[in-house]
């Protein structure tokens, strides 16, 4: 991932995630590009405790009401992801409902647990010739500016394409990563370096367009901090 996003000043960005892997992926891609943003959690910006219940029908939904909700409340330019699984097989099945596939408070290895068993019970014959069931990973990025377009966020969006095997594999990253193998490759994603995942991932992909939405909103952002700066009296 290459490239610069021009700004003339620095500027808090709150990412409104209570998932630590998602913050630290986030964090991660920020960092190897040379942005005018401080990435702030929402422990970092006071708002640890707020929670916002994700009961929309799509990812989309889900992403702008977080994102609506954390700028809402710290006034803050905000970035809220959405994110999940769809298994063709179970028709787009966890979805929305992929941190909760097993329950409101489900563990990772709990839901992991529950799209096998709910697998096991289908005809074998729906697996791809690779022995695993086709799906995709697909990711939300909502970018909220409180002070810009009544509030309302920028949505873009990233997929990859894969499968789910019949066992886990791998100790990295979180979520279904240890069951989903990258569409055309042999590894799970929990086997990939955190490089390589950062590069591939449906998140990696989603932030490679949200790199030009962020640069206009911090480009339109600096314009009015200079044309405030400068209709402030000069101090002598």
């Amino acid at each position: 991932m290459s490239g610069k996003i021009t700004s003339g000043t620095r500027h808090a960005l709150l990412v409104a995630t209570q998932n630590k892997g998602k913050l630290e992926e986030l964090r991660a891609m920020f960092a190897r590009l040379e942005v005018g943003v401080e990435v702030l959690s929402p422990a970092d910006a006071g708002v640890a405790g707020l929670v916002v219940t994700e009961d929309g029908a799509t990812f989309e939904a889900n992403a702008a009401k977080k994102a609506k909700a954390y700028a809402s409340a710290t006034m803050m330019l905000t970035l809220a992801d959405d994110s999940g699984l769809e298994v063709d097989v179970l028709g787009g099945a966890p979805g929305v409902r992929s941190a909760r596939f097993a329950g409101e408070t489900a563990t990772d290895a709990e839901n992991n647990a529950a799209l096998l068993a709910a697998l096991d019970a289908l005809d074998p014959t729906e697996r791809n010739k690779e022995g695993g069931f086709p799906a995709r990973f697909r990711c939300v990025l909502a970018l909220c500016d409180p002070y810009a377009d009544g509030g309302e966020p920028a949505l873009v969006d990233g997929r990859c394409e894969g499968a789910i095997v019949a066992s886990p594999r791998g100790g990295g990253g979180f979520g279904y990563d240890p069951l989903f193998v990258v569409g055309g490759g042999a590894h799970t994603m929990a086997e990939l370096d955190a490089e390589e995942k950062n590069r591939i991932s449906h998140r990696a992909k989603a932030f490679e367009r949200l790199r030009l939405v962020l640069d206009k909103t911090l480009l339109v952002r600096n314009e009015a901090i200079f044309r405030i700066l400068g209709s402030l009296p000069s101090r002598s």
